[in-house]
C-alpha cells in the first residue's frame, strides 16, 4: 500500500495510486483518512510551543499509525508481513530526509513490516500561541494507566523529579491516567493527547504495532515545550517498562515475530534515540527498569502505601477492551501481572475473566498464551536457560546482555511460581 500524508489536499493529491492522509485536519464526511487534529488543538489550548522538529516527528508518527491501522495484514501474501510506502509532507524535509532509511529500519523492527519512507515539502506547523506557557518540569514520563508507568511516575516523583506526565488517551484508561496524575506527589502536570487516527469504515487492522511511536512522539512534543528545553538543556523522556516485557522474548519458535510486541525493546528505543540525536531533538530516552522484573518494580517502589492503593486499578491486560475493560487473566501480560503480585507478597485483587488457570480447557490451561509460557518453562528446565534464550539478546544495540539475561531468568522464576500454583508445570 502507498500513502501520501499532507496537511491539506489539492487536486493532484487525489490522483495516482497513493491513498491520501490528512494531518492535523478533520473530514466531516468521514471519507478521508485523517489524524492529529485533536492533539494539535489540545496543545494549542494548553498554550504550549513545541519545537518544529517535534511537530514533524508527530507528522511522521501519525502517518505511520494511520497506515498501520488501514493496511490489513490478512491481505498480505503470508497473512502478516505488509509492504507499506509512505510519502510525508514536513515543514523541514531536508532535516529528516537523510534519516528516512533509519526510520524505516526502526519501523521494520517495531512492526515486522517492510516500510519505505520519503519526505516532501508542504508540511505545516500548527499556529503557536501568542503567549506560550513553558512547563518547569525536569523530565517527561509516559503515563499509560498501566502498572509499570504508574510505578515509574511514583518513583521519579518520590526521588524529587518534577514530572510532566504524557498520556495517549485510550477508552478504559483515560480516567485512570488522570487519577494517577492527581494522586502522585500531590498532583503532577499532565498532558493527555489522542491521535484520532481514522480508518475506512468496516476496515481496521487490530494488531497496531506502531502505537509506541505515537507515544514517543507525544512525549517529545511535550518535552520540547518545557522551559528546560527552551534553555538548551536535554530533557529526559522516561519510558518505564519492566525489562521482561521490554525484551518480550519469544516464548516458543512460533512466537518469534507475530506475537511478540517491541514497544520498549532496547533496540527500538536505541534506534529512535539515534534518530533524535541526528535531527537535533534534545531529548534523552530512558528506561530505569530495563534490568528489573515487574515483581522487583513492585517490591522496590518508593511509595508502597500509594502503590497498594493504586496498583489494583491499573491496567496490564493485552485484551482489556475486548473483555469489557476487565483483565482476561490468561494473556502473557496478565500472567506477568499475576506473577508480579505473587513476587510482591501482596494479595492480587484484580478481577480476571479467566481466573482459575488450572481448569483443563481451551479457555484456561490450554489457551495459547498459557501453554506458551508452560512450554518455555519446560524447555528451560530440560535444555537450560541459555540454550532456550538463543539469539534473543544478540542486537548490536544491546550492551548489557549479562544483566538482561539474569533479569529474564528471574522473570521466568516469577512466572514459574504462578504456573506451579495452578499445576501447569
Amino acid at each position: 500500500m502507498r500513502y501520501l500524508s499532507v496537511p491539506k489536499l489539492d487536486g493532484t493529491d487525489r490522483s495516482g495510486d497513493q491513498t491520501p492522509i490528512v494531518l492535523f485536519g478533520r473530514d466531516g464526511n468521514g471519507d478521508l483518512l485523517t489524524a492529529g487534529w485533536s492533539a494539535a488543538e489540545k496543545v494549542r489550548r494548553q498554550k504550549l510551543m513545541p519545537d518544529a522538529a517535534a511537530w514533524d516527528l508527530l507528522a511522521i508518527a501519525l502517518s505511520v499509525v494511520v497506515a498501520d491501522g488501514t493496511t490489513l495484514r490478512s491481505s498480505s501474501p503470508d497473512g502478516w508481513t505488509r509492504q507499506i510506502e509512505l510519502e510525508i509532507a514536513l515543514s523541514d524535509p531536508d532535516r529528516w530526509s537523510p534519516h528516512a532509511d533509519a526510520i524505516a529500519t526502526a519501523l521494520r523492527f517495531l512492526t515486522t513490516d517492510r516500510w519505505t519512507i520519503s519526505f516532501r515539502d508542504g508540511g505545516t506547523i500548527p499556529t503557536p500561541p501568542k503567549k506560550p506557557r513553558y512547563p518547569t518540569s525536569d523530565a517527561v514520563a509516559l503515563l499509560s494507566g498501566g502498572l509499570d508507568s504508574l510505578i515509574g511516575a511514583i518513583d521519579l516523583t518520590a526521588a524529587g523529579t518534577t514530572l510532566l506526565a504524557v498520556s495517549q488517551t485510550v477508552r478504559g484508561d483515560a480516567a485512570k491516567q488522570d487519577r494517577f496524575a492527581q494522586r502522585i506527589g500531590g498532583g503532577i502536570d499532565h498532558l493527555q493527547l489522542n491521535h484520532n487516527a481514522s480508518t475506512p469504515r468496516g476496515q481496521k487492522e487490530t494488531s497496531q504495532r506502531s502505537r509506541s511511536l505515537i507515544f514517543l512522539a507525544f512525549a517529545v512534543l511535550a518535552a520540547t515545550a518545557t522551559r528546560r528545553h527552551a534553555y538548551g538543556q536535554p530533557v529526559p523522556l522516561y519510558v518505564c517498562e519492566n525489562g521482561f516485557i521490554a525484551i518480550n522474548p519469544p516464548l516458543t519458535t512460533a512466537r518469534v515475530g507475530s506475537l511478540s510486541t517491541r514497544t520498549a525493546h532496547p533496540e527500538f528505543l536505541g534506534r529512535m534515540q539515534s534518530i533524535f540525536d541526528a535531527v537535533g531533538l534534545n531529548v534523552q530516552i530512558k528506561n530505569p527498569y530495563a534490568e528489573k522484573t515487574k515483581g522487583e518494580m513492585l517490591r522496590e517502589c518508593l511509595d508502597q502505601d500509594l502503590l497498594s492503593t493504586e496498583a489494583p486499578i491499573s491496567t496490564s491486560c493485552g485484551r482489556f477492551q475486548r473483555f469489557n475493560y476487565r483483565h482476561c487473566g490468561r494473556c502473557v501480560p496478565c500472567q506477568i501481572r499475576r506473577a508480579s503480585f505473587e513476587a510482591w507478597g501482596r494479595p492480587d485483587p484484580t478481577e480476571y475473566v479467566y481466573d482459575n488457570l488450572a481448569i483443563q480447557d481451551e479457555d484456561h490451561a490450554a489457551f495459547d498464551d498459557v501453554r506458551s509460557v508452560a512450554i518455555a518453562l519446560l524447555t528451560i528446565e530440560q535444555d537450560g536457560f541459555d540454550r532456550w534464550l538463543g539469539p534473543t539478546l544478540s542486537s548490536p544495540l544491546i550492551h548489557n546482555r549479562l544483566e538482561l539475561r539474569d533479569m529474564l531468568q528471574r522473570g521466568f522464576g516469577e512466572l514459574r511460581t504462578v504456573h506451579e500454583r495452578y499445576g501447569l508445570v
